[in-house]
């Protein structure tokens, strides 16, 4: 009897529970949740299984088991003894998963099979029990689906450089002072895409273009600051914010901003493309300039060329290589005229090396201090500390919006206490959390509360022992721990807590997740 027919004993058995596995990325339609479902469905009812559970990953790559909480909560369940189920039905291997090490998507069908619980491919040409054909074919899947991903971002990427050799722009918000505009396959202009809007159709591209023409003159003013006047780029974003001038996101401008404008050759007409590369869900490479894809002059730029020109030598001057003894001799010049040292004096003197590059060439700035004879009276190593969580916590804020705005919702920013407004919903408050040892030894962590603004949420980042990376995020309701004022930490810290602990922010960003929701007639 083939698999595809009914079995007739089915409906003289008790039926089996089971829970179905579907996801989604954004590969084609046969692949929505809801079609897997109908099929699962089908091959439920053929099989006398009853469907007591759904877990679905909707919008998530197959390629990491990170962010797929649906996954997650099923393993979590199985290997906890919470399944009240036997089977688990999934659409094909590669909804399981498109891991590109295929024993990883082994290993979690492992888990399962450990537990007492069989998976179902309901898709597949073969039957999952156990057996040398069964095993051969579904490691053959396995490995052709991790394949698949790989020439896919191959494919993307040869696609993407292509366009960018045409002028076309590749994503990315298009930056202060320009706009994107919606051109037709003859290059003929259709509309300005605002911040969040994309092109409908497949043949339609994006390019960029001037802005308006006060945008346009705040640029140009910025590289005469900065080239003529000599200005420094924290000089310049002050002058900027006591104007009230915002930048194009409506915040106030940094020295990264303005550092920004003055490097990025979009001004200047230049379309430069994998100057950082994210493949395949791995790690973020910065990439040598012989790897950037590039195309000089493919649209007008705002900026003169000899300006632009201008201000790279200043900032490659700026920040041309010393040897490690011209680093200390200027350090200890310094000391000599100063008595003292600190991060600030350092960045005071026009001539001298940031103390970003002392911190990057001999690990802190102690170490240096302590290289030209220089004890400061008490240990300042906690400073230390905190100046790379003071550094941290804006590209926290950052990515947090910046992801909020990708998933369709909006944040407002209050420039005096860094609260985010989200949805217009509920507020929320990003602390990084520097994590201290005890005499014993043991890790702890410190949070405070803010009492006075009492934010809906409070999301803590937890730095790992070094105080090097995150090691894990608490989101803190006002409601259960805002009275208490400060939260001490341990390493672990019993359910109340721990209930709370999360090893990304995707839980978050699912409570911010814009929906439509359909009007009855």
């Amino acid at each position: 009897m083939s698999r595809w027919e009914s079995d007739p004993n089915v409906a003289d058995r008790a039926p089996v529970r089971a829970a179905q596995y579907v996801r989604m990325s954004t590969e084609h339609q046969k692949y929505s949740t809801e079609n897997q479902a109908d099929i699962i469905q089908a091959y439920a009812e053929r099989r006398g299984f009853e469907i007591v559970r759904t877990y679905a990953d909707q919008g998530k790559s197959g390629l990491r088991i990170d962010g797929r909480e649906a996954l997650k909560q099923l393993l979590a369940d199985v290997q906890a003894g919470r399944a009240d189920y036997k089977v688990i039905l999934v659409y094909d291997v590669s909804r399981w998963g498109r891991f590109q090490d295929a024993d990883e998507s082994a290993y979690y069908e492992y888990l399962c099979r450990e537990a007492g619980i069989s998976i179902h491919y309901c898709a597949e040409q073969f039957e999952n029990d156990g057996s040398l054909t069964a095993t051969i074919i579904k490691g053959m899947k396995r490995a052709m689906a991790g394949e698949y991903s790989r020439e896919l971002s191959a494919k993307v990427f040869t696609g993407q450089c292509r366009l960018i050799s045409l002028g076309y722009r590749q994503g990315g918000p298009a930056g202060f002072g320009l706009r994107r505009q919606l051109v037709d396959e003859q290059r003929r202009p259709k509309a300005l895409l605002d911040r969040g809007e994309h092109k409908s159709l497949q043949t339609d591209r994006v390019i960029l273009t001037a802005g308006p023409q006060e945008e346009i003159d705040v640029v140009q003013r910025i590289y005469r600051m900065f080239v003529l006047q000599r200005r420094s780029e924290r000089e310049i974003a002050v002058l900027l914010n006591g104007e009230g001038v915002l930048t194009d996101l409506g915040r106030p401008w940094t020295r990264g901003t303005v550092h920004q404008v003055l490097t990025n050759e979009k001004y200047i007409g230049n379309n430069v493309y994998n100057r950082v590369s994210f493949k395949l869900k791995k790690k973020r490479v910065l990439n040598a300039p012989d790897m950037w894809v590039r195309a000089d002059g493919v649209f007008d730029g705002i900026v003169d060329p000899e300006f632009f020109a201008a201000a790279q030598r200043i900032i490659a001057d700026r920040t041309r290589r010393f040897t490690d003894e011209q680093l200390l001799d200027r350090l200890t010049v310094l000391l000599g005229e100063k008595g003292c040292l600190s991060g600030l004096l350092i960045d005071e003197v026009e001539d001298m090396p940031s103390s970003s590059t002392y911190r990057q060439r001999f690990g802190t700035l102690l170490r240096a201090y302590a290289l030209v004879g220089y004890s400061p009276d008490r240990d300042y190593r906690f400073l230390e500390t905190n100046r790379v969580l003071r550094a941290l916590h804006p590209e926290v804020v950052a990515g947090a919006i910046a992801q909020i705005e990708r998933l369709g919702g909006s944040v407002v920013v209050d420039p005096a206490t860094d609260l985010l407004t989200v949805n217009q919903e509920f507020s929320v408050s990003i602390t990084v959390i520097r994590c201290s040892r005890t005499s014993a030894g043991g890790l702890r962590w410190k949070v405070r509360l803010d009492s006075s603004l009492k934010p809906d949420i409070t999301i803590a980042v937890r730095m790992d022992a070094a105080n090097a990376d995150v090691r894990d995020y608490y989101l803190l309701p006002w409601l259960d721990v805002g009275p208490m004022g400060k939260v001490r930490m341990g390493e672990a810290n019993g359910v109340f807590l721990d209930a709370f602990r999360f090893d990304g922010l995707e839980p978050f960003f699912d409570l911010t997740r814009r929906a439509a929701i359909r009007v009855a007639a």
